[in-house]
């Protein structure tokens, strides 16, 4: 007797912006994706004590479970003036594969346009975020507060001409963590 094969499609996947309580699913999946060593990284050094640019935290779920997570950074970009730094974007992997990061990119840089943002900037595998219009010569005259592979460094223009020229050294900008314990007397 032959066995009925039956497919179980998985859930689809939805982003939306990033809610509180998703905090401790993304970090889960941060560190499982990048490992203890994500607090280490040069961008790191630009997030710290920082809170995502406003309306600029995406996650993506497939039915109860967080499948990736993006989040864009306010920074100051030497002599462009404002632009936002992404990252760090990670999809699960046991997702990866689907398409999950692409969506997840998309989203978050058709947000920071529709939001009049000018520029993004972000350190990643230049091949990936190629598709994305990410060029390393919109970076070329930036540097970072620490170490960094130079073909890693790369920009977006979402206005053209907003990195044209741009020199000088990436600045956290944007809103601060405020202390838990701060409170006003």
């Amino acid at each position: 007797m032959e066995q009925a094969h039956i497919n179980v499609l998985p859930a689809p996947v939805v982003i939306g912006a990033e809610q509180p309580g998703d905090a401790p699913a993304r970090e889960a999946l941060l560190d499982l994706a990048f490992g203890p060593g994500r607090f280490r990284k040069t961008s790191e050094k630009l997030r710290k004590g920082r809170l995502p640019a406003d309306g600029l935290a995406f996650v993506a779920y497939e039915g109860e479970r967080l499948a990736g997570t993006v989040r864009l950074w306010n920074i100051a970009a030497g002599t462009a003036g404002e632009a936002l730094l992404l990252g760090p974007l990670a999809a699960h992997p046991d997702l990866q594969g689907r398409g999950i990061g692409g969506r997840l990119m998309a989203y978050a840089i058709g947000e920071a346009a529709r939001l009049g943002h000018r520029a993004i900037l972000l350190v990643g595998d230049a091949p990936y975020y190629a598709r994305f219009g990410f060029e390393r010569r919109f970076a070329e005259g930036l540097s970072l507060p620490g170490p960094v592979e130079a073909e890693r460094f790369l920009g977006l223009e979402l206005v053209a001409g907003s990195l044209k020229d741009a020199r000088g050294m990436l600045v956290a900008a944007g809103r601060s963590v405020k202390s838990i314990g701060r409170r006003a007397a």
